[in-house]
């Protein structure tokens, strides 16, 4: 009888030790996990940085190629200025050619102009400054105040401008 307790014993010993490998194996296999989760964690959380970091950049300095062109009107401008026996005529014909350099740049950066002078009343492009009695139909800019401008299609200042209205019958 000895030898069918002893053998229990055995078996009971082997399975604890069965079990406790089991148990250490686990733990190690949880700590790897853990490890990996945290490094992950710590690799998301540097990527949200870099991106935020980056997206700062961005915004800081997306001008900066527009600003190098402005740049250049600038100079034309101050080297206007410099010119001592300038005739109004050189003049003219310098801001003429400046006007020139800034409308290429305009194009350049996809900035439209908007001078709508007989078209229709449009409140999505358009400011109302007055409305005048006139032959034409009702709601054509008679006249723009200030020319409006448009960033890639969407509108950065609405032309300023006199609408027409209905002549108003006398009675």
């Amino acid at each position: 009888m000895k030898d069918k307790t002893t053998t229990k014993k055995t078996k009971k010993a082997v399975k604890s030790k069965d079990i406790e490998k089991d148990l250490i194996d686990q733990a190690e296999k949880i700590e790897a996990l853990e490890a990996q989760l945290l490094y992950a964690k710590a690799d998301s959380e540097n990527n949200r940085k870099r991106a935020l970091e980056e997206a700062e950049k961005t915004r800081k300095y997306a001008i900066e190629s527009f600003s190098q062109e402005i740049l250049l009107v600038k100079d034309s401008l101050d080297s206007a200025l410099t010119i001592e026996n300038a005739s109004l005529e050189s003049y003219k014909n310098g801001v003429e050619l400046t006007v020139k350099q800034l409308s290429t740049i305009f194009e350049k950066f996809s900035i439209e102009e908007l001078d709508p002078v007989g078209e229709n009343f449009d409140p999505n492009f358009h400011q109302a400054m007055t409305m005048l009695d006139s032959e034409e139909e009702p709601n054509k800019i008679l006249s723009v105040f200030q020319k409006g401008y448009k960033l890639n299609g969407r509108v950065l200042r609405p032309a300023l401008v006199s609408v027409s209205k209905e002549k108003e019958k006398k009675a």
